[in-house]
Formats: C-alpha cells, sequence, structure tokens
C-alpha cells in the first residue's frame, strides 16, 4: 500500500507538506513512492497557466501574502524570494530517485533538500551541497550522487514527468491515494480522511459545470 507523491524539488508548497505527508505515511503504514517532476511541462499539460505567464498580481498573492500566511501557520520559517529558486530540477531530482533506489530514507532526504532551499536558501542544483545535505541526513553521498549522474536515473525523472502528464496531475505537491488525486499541501486533511475512510466516488464531469 503506497502513497504516490509528485512534486517538484523546487516547490515552496510541496516544502510546507513534505514533513506532514511523510508523517502521514508512516501512521497509515503507507509508503511514500516519490515522483519528482519537472514542473514547467506538467502545469501547463494540465492546461494551467504557467508561474512565468501569471500576472504580478497572482504571484504576489500565491507566492508572497499566502506564503506568509502558511509560514506563521505551520510555524516553518520560509525565504519568499530565495536567489537559488531557479536552476537545475534534474540533479536534485535525481539524487531523490536514487535514494529511493538504494533503500535509503527518502523521505528524510527529499524534506532536507526543500528546506535547504526554501529556508536556508542554498543552491540545491550543486552536487557540493547536495553531498552536504546528504551527510547531514546520515547517508554516503557519492553512492546517491554517482547513480543520480547515471542515464538510468535520468530517465526515470523524465519517466516521473511523462507519467504525472499521463495522469493529470495539477501540480506541486499532488498526492495520489487509492487512485484519488489531491492537489495541494493545503488538502492534506482531504488525504488522512481518505487514508482512515475512502471519499463516495461520485464521477466529475467537466462539461457538467461550465456554464
Amino acid at each position: 500500500m503506497t502513497i504516490d507523491y509528485y512534486y517538484s524539488v523546487r516547490s515552496v508548497y510541496a516544502y510546507f507538506g513534505a514533513h506532514r505527508i511523510a508523517e502521514l505515511g508512516r501512521r497509515s503504514g503507507r509508503k511514500l513512492r516519490h515522483f519528482p517532476v519537472d514542473l514547467s511541462q506538467v502545469v501547463p499539460a494540465f492546461g494551467s497557466v504557467p508561474f512565468s505567464e501569471r500576472t504580478a498580481k497572482i504571484r504576489a498573492y500565491q507566492f508572497g501574502r499566502e506564503l506568509e500566511r502558511w509560514s506563521e501557520w505551520l510555524e516553518m520559517p520560509v525565504v519568499a524570494d530565495p536567489v537559488h529558486h531557479y536552476g537545475d530540477r534534474e540533479l536534485p531530482s535525481s539524487c531523490v530517485l536514487a535514494a529511493q533506489q538504494l533503500g535509503q530514507d527518502v523521505d528524510r532526504l527529499s524534506n532536507a533538500i526543500l528546506t535547504a532551499l526554501w529556508r536556508d536558501d542554498r543552491d540545491i542544483g550543486k552536487p557540493e551541497v547536495l553531498a552536504t545535505i546528504a551527510i547531514d541526513c546520515d547517508m554516503a553521498p557519492d553512492p546517491i550522487l554517482e547513480l543520480a549522474l547515471s542515464p538510468e536515473i535520468r530517465q526515470q525523472f523524465a519517466d516521473c514527468t511523462a507519467q504525472a502528464i499521463k495522469n493529470a496531475v495539477p501540480g506541486s505537491p499532488t498526492y495520489v491515494v487509492d487512485g484519488e488525486v489531491f492537489y495541494g499541501q493545503d488538502r492534506l486533511m482531504f488525504v488522512e480522511r481518505q487514508l482512515q475512510q475512502a471519499f463516495r466516488h461520485n464521477e466529475f464531469h467537466p462539461d457538467k459545470h461550465t456554464s
């Protein structure tokens, strides 16, 4: 029994939800299956407006005031506009996949990578930074980085993105429990409910909900 966890390693809302989804997995006896994705492909494929094309007002609200409120509510420090926000997605995502394949504590490593960016504003695209993060998680960095650089794991990252698009994942983070899709860390109470008692299934027909 698993929880499929789709997210970007550069997603602030994945950072806000990382500890709680891992805890829900532990409490429910379910393993998190990490699917790090390239969000620049996933978001437009779902039909949403990419971050770069959103208006200044929307960005200021969603990634400004909302971050401040969530940070205060969850008591999680956040750098709202980190210097290292943009950068390589492939290497840190591949490190997550490598740790998962090696049987390491991937929940801990993933959370640490997100925290390094959004709390500490570290450059998670650099191998030396990722090595230090792995060491801080009590993991040997060399096997993780060596596997992360392999064609096999790089292909896994591409496959995760393709699978997210195929499964109509809306964005980051998205949690899938027994076929139910929950988008956003603000839906974790629904995830918890699903783990305890499945929601009734009602087929959603978009054409019936349009004016």
